[in-house]
């Protein structure tokens, strides 16, 4: 998770479109991030040459239905800096801006700087590569929004990049003693870190869109799910917590009663004051123990 240099940044700030803003004069770049995690990780990439607000920083709150409030309205429309997850994660988000739009304004939407396009998995931040592009680009944002603070904002960015080393430790851990394992999944947010891990994900990818997406899974994905639960075809379950349905919870009950450990994620910081680092290190160390890793 290597941040650039100032210039590699500035080409990749290029490569993506986005529109630089003017220099700040007389006061921190005005941040807002839809989401906690990416509004985390501006915090601790700009410092105090930055202010951020999330709007979603709850983890009682499930972003896919969140209803945007006037005070989120207000605070897109001063925003200089605008970080949206994008791939129908967030549309609130985008109306947001386009209801208010700002000379000036950047805006980075993680799914189109990843490559990605509507209908692809959305859960980005469980991306480790992708993280690592969210913060290169947030950076060049940061430099061609204030030239002057260039070599603040790279030192922050290296200094990010050290505080990840244990987050670094925990995915190439679980990877090293589990690759191959399989495991299941309430829905779609843990098949980035599944990939990544190189955990065999093996709950039908057409139910973790359906739950992800609030569609009705077929019978067909439910049964074989079951079979899996009940045939210890799975080490372990991971459960979106911020996201359970009727059908979600008769999985967990069929884990339970069959003795597969069962790990919570969550799709906002938890807790809420937790670092980006921190609240995923937490998870991935849940992930090792409950497939058999010790401390």
């Amino acid at each position: 998770m290597k941040v650039g240099v100032i210039a590699a940044s500035a080409a990749l700030l290029c490569a993506c479109q986005l529109a630089a803003p003017g220099a700040v004069a007389g006061g921190p770049i005005r941040v807002v991030a839809a989401e906690s995690m990416w509004g985390d990780l501006a915090v601790q990439l700009g410092g105090d040459r930055v202010e951020v607000v999330s709007l979603i920083s709850s983890p009682n709150v499930d972003p896919h239905s969140y209803e945007p409030t006037a005070r989120d309205a207000r605070s897109v429309a001063v925003a200089q800096l605008l970080l949206i997850n994008g791939l129908g994660y967030d549309s609130w988000a985008d109306k947001l801006a386009a209801a208010s739009p700002a000379a000036g304004r950047t805006t980075i939407n993680i799914g189109s700087l990843v490559g990605l396009r509507l209908g692809d998995n959305p859960h980005r931040w469980y991306s480790p590569a992708n993280v690592a592009q969210a913060i290169t680009a947030i950076t060049a944002a940061y430099v061609a929004a204030d030239p002057g603070d260039a070599g603040y904002f790279v030192a922050r960015a290296t200094a990010v990049q050290g505080a990840f080393s244990g987050y670094r430790a925990a995915l190439a851990r679980i990877k090293a003693k589990y690759a191959g394992t399989q495991v299941g999944a309430s829905e779609s947010i843990f098949a980035p870190m599944a990939q990544a891990l190189g955990l065999n994900l093996i709950t039908p990818p057409t139910f973790l869109r359906a739950i992800s997406e609030g569609t009705d899974p077929t019978i067909a994905d439910l049964r074989t799910i079951d079979a899996q639960i009940t045939g210890h075809q799975i080490r372990v379950y991971i459960l979106n917590v911020q996201n359970q349905t009727p059908d979600v919870a008769r999985q967990v009950a069929l884990a339970r009663a069959a003795s597969i450990p069962i790990v919570p994620v969550t799709e906002t910081l938890t807790p809420t004051t937790a670092t980006f680092e921190q609240w995923q290190v937490a998870q991935l160390n849940a992930i090792y123990q409950a497939l058999g890793g010790t401390r």
